[in-house]
């Protein structure tokens, strides 16, 4: 076959393949759906991921099956999403940490925004900032006051350098004119524990590892790093409304896939979890987690997602926060 004969057999090849593809896409999803949770059992992700598998397995009437992939604050999942082929069967559920904190401190961390297609926001995780009971402050200006008075003098925990933890309170100390003594830990359950045996004196964490010992006074609350009041913690105040406004620092999770996955399967995807985020029984379970639905479209989210990277980029960048060997 010459030259203009195969040209020929290509272009009307093309209708061909065209229709295949939205057949294909139309049919989605036609087999098992890997949903990837950027924790270990119990976590946020893994929770979120599990209470969404059940659904979207009936909704759509295929199963998704959730795999825990724990470690390095989301890369790991981050990593497997990224490589997967772009057709929508390998999902995963990460967060800022990952796709924003790592992106803009970790050197070694190789993929970037562009390397994921995003599906719709989940949740907002917002903190608390939390003192031991010995520190004399009752009130967030109390703190604030005592903190200027004594600078370097009071510490912060943090479940480890570059962490939501630090940044947050590296962002309040801005706002604030303070500075406190940054103490990082392993993991969110070492920040918790520091807090209760005196280590450190401050610290910001998620509401659901620290609602229990608020309640009983073995810690004491001071603000939300949010703009809205929380359901589990109706008296405490917002950063924003003790005269820090616009002060809105929290982890977002939502859902992504690799980068090329077409139109037609994200917006199967947004919608059916829009729905399913909508459901009472869903909504409940993540207001007694502390935990923000945040439903909204694709286009919003990656704009977040963006947003996110370019914030914490400029404080990693200002703190000389990279990662180094």
């Amino acid at each position: 076959m010459g030259s203009i004969g195969r040209v020929a057999a290509i272009v009307l090849l093309l209708p061909l393949l065209a229709s295949a593809a939205q057949a294909q896409d139309s049919d989605y999803p036609n087999r098992p759906v890997r949903l990837l949770a950027a924790s270990a059992a119990g976590g946020n992700p893994d929770v979120i991921a599990r209470l969404l598998s059940s659904r979207l397995s009936e909704v759509f009437n295929n199963p998704f099956i959730v795999e825990d992939v724990p470690g390095v604050g989301g890369v790991l999942a981050a990593n497997q999403t990224a490589a997967a082929p772009p057709d929508g069967y390998t999902l995963s559920l990460n967060d800022s940490g990952a796709l924003a904190i790592n992106i803009a401190m970790n050197p070694d961390v190789k993929y970037r925004l562009k390397d994921f297609t995003p599906i719709t926001a989940l949740a907002t995780l917002p903190t608390v900032l939390v003192i031991k009971p010995a520190v004399p402050a009752n009130t967030l200006a109390e703190f604030v006051a005592l903190a200027k008075s004594k600078p370097n003098a009071l510490s912060f925990g943090s479940a480890g350098t570059g962490s939501i933890h630090q940044l947050t309170m590296i962002i309040f100390e801005q706002q604030a004119g303070i500075q406190l003594l940054h103490v990082p830990y392993r993991g969110g359950t070492g920040l918790v524990n520091a807090l209760l045996t005196g280590e450190v004196d401050a610290g910001w964490s998620g509401i659901s590892n620290v609602l229990a010992l608020i309640q009983t006074g073995k810690l004491r609350a001071l603000c939300l790093s949010v703009l809205e009041r929380d359901a589990s913690l109706p008296d405490v105040p917002t950063c924003d409304e003790l005269g820090y406004k616009g002060f809105n620092v929290a982890t977002m999770l939502g859902l992504q896939s690799s980068a090329g996955v077409s139109p037609a399967i994200v917006a199967k995807l947004q919608s059916a979890v829009a729905k399913v985020l909508r459901e009472p029984a869903m909504a409940e379970r993540m207001r007694t987690l502390g935990i923000h639905m945040a439903e909204n479209g694709t286009a919003a989210y990656a704009k977040f997602m963006q947003d996110d990277l370019d914030r914490y980029t400029r404080v990693v960048d200002e703190f000389h926060l990279q990662i180094t060997k």
